[in-house]
């Protein structure tokens, strides 16, 4: 009876074991199908761009019913409304998001903290960094005290409660913003700002195994063998936003659509330059209007251009040129000021190098425009002038010439007679009417 007894109680446990087993795998997973992870690499300033890119991998991932997107980041920040869209895709998910900052040398500064906090699953790879998370104004400049304060909370309790909503170290996550503090990621591990230190991807994806991800209130299990790592390729509207929103890339287009512009004002008609830097300076103003930009620095950029513009009609001996070219070197270098929102300021040589050809183009235009104007005119009747005609009629002081092929009504300055076929110049021209003399020393048949 007792030997009965023992082995119902066996088979009981077994059962109970088999059953608490089945429930450990996830849905689907069990029969051995592959854990398909869609994997996406998000570096540089957190921007419209990144949005749309880590919008197309969650996209994708839902399509093809894989069961995670792994996020490779690598980030000095970006702007707060690009960082909150990113962070509300991340927990509105259908399939956990997993951030590993990585590879070595890495970092999630500012805005990519919060994408860390944000993600079902956090990894650092060692020798990179996290934090850094205060605001900065847009612009570089200083805030008030009053709207500071308000931004800072704002960004406290946004911070505050995705953390919490991870179970992650909510005081540090607070530190990162209110202290700027930035540390290690063996230190954020320890201090549980991230859930593990891993090399790479593949292997925060077998620590992820056995460990479990956590997602949608239970713990997500998989087997490592069955891992599929599959790429995503940035979409075509991705690669030209990323590439328009370069600060290089809209200060140079900011810059050949001043040029165009000045090339058009000063010789109008010649239609290609005023239409391509019109098209340029379109595009580098969507793209300011999305960088973190210093107003004082586009002002000082226009206002150098006006002053190569009053160069060509104001007689300055080179002065407005080279308050133009300080004008354009000055708001170049305060154009995207550093640590504004992760964008780096423009490299010096690109600055010296970009204003110095620009002012030598500009330069010349000024040259050639001031020498036309004074240049002698070549056509409309003040040409008329100089030339030399045949008298066809003439009767009391007045008569007709034919100059250039062309039959005019012509005067004499001083009423003296003249006799058809006699070779004249033209002395003035006014409306209709030429006033020519007697030609001299002419070589010139004529007739």
């Amino acid at each position: 009876m007792v030997g009965k007894l023992s082995l119902a109680a066996l088979l009981a446990g077994l059962l109970l074991l088999a059953a608490g087993t089945a429930v450990s795998q996830p849905d689907g997973k069990a029969g051995g199908e592959p854990f398909e992870v869609v994997s996406v690499r998000i570096e540089g300033g957190i921007s419209p761009a990144q949005d749309g890119l880590l919008g197309q991998a969650i996209a994708a991932a839902a399509e093809r019913e894989a069961d995670m997107v792994l996020v490779e980041l690598d980030t000095p920040g970006g702007t707060a409304k690009a960082m909150r869209d990113m962070v509300q895709r991340i927990l509105g998910s259908p399939v956990p998001v997993a951030v590993w900052v990585g590879p070595s040398g890495s970092r999630a500064a500012s805005a990519g903290v919060f994408l860390v906090a944000a993600s079902s699953l956090a990894a650092m790879a060692p020798q990179t960094t996290i934090g850094a998370a205060s605001p900065v104004p847009v612009g570089g400049g200083e805030m008030d005290e009053t709207m500071a304060r308000k931004v800072k909370n704002d960004i406290l309790s946004f911070v505050r409660g995705v953390a919490e909503s991870r179970g992650r170290n909510v005081e540090w996550y607070e530190k990162a913003v209110e202290e700027a503090v930035s540390i290690t990621a063996e230190e954020a591990a320890m201090l549980k700002v991230i859930d593990m230190v891993a090399d790479s991807p593949r292997d925060l994806l077998e620590q992820a195994a056995a460990k479990g991800v956590p997602f949608g209130g239970e713990m997500l299990r998989f087997d490592p063998e069955s891992v599929r790592i599959i790429p995503l390729e940035p979409s075509f509207r991705y690669k030209a936003l990323a590439w328009l929103l370069d600060p290089q890339i809209a200060y140079f287009l900011l810059l050949g659509g001043m040029a165009g512009l000045f090339f058009e004002l000063s010789s109008p008609g010649a239609i290609f330059p005023g239409v391509l830097g019109g098209f340029c300076l379109l595009l580098a103003l969507y793209a300011l209007s999305i960088l973190p930009t210093s107003a004082a620095g586009l002002a000082l950029l226009v206002f150098g251009l006006v002053l190569f513009l009053l160069e060509v009609h104001v007689t300055s001996y080179g002065l407005l040129s080279v308050a133009g070219v300080a004008a354009l070197l000055v708001g170049s270098i305060i154009l995207f000021p550093e640590g504004s929102g992760g964008t780096p300021r423009l490299p010096l040589s690109t600055i010296a190098v970009t204003v110095g050809g620009l002012a030598v183009l500009l330069g010349l235009a000024v040259f050639l425009a001031a020498k036309a104007h004074m240049a002698a005119p070549s056509g409309g009747l003040e040409a008329m002038v100089g030339e030399l005609g045949v008298v066809r009629f003439w009767r009391e002081g007045a008569g007709q010439v034919s100059v250039r092929g062309e039959l005019w009504s012509a005067t004499t300055d001083s009423g003296q007679a003249l006799e058809p076929g006699a070779v004249v110049e033209v002395a003035e021209a006014s409306g209709l009417k030429l006033v020519v003399r007697p030609a001299t020393n002419h070589k010139e048949n004529l007739t």
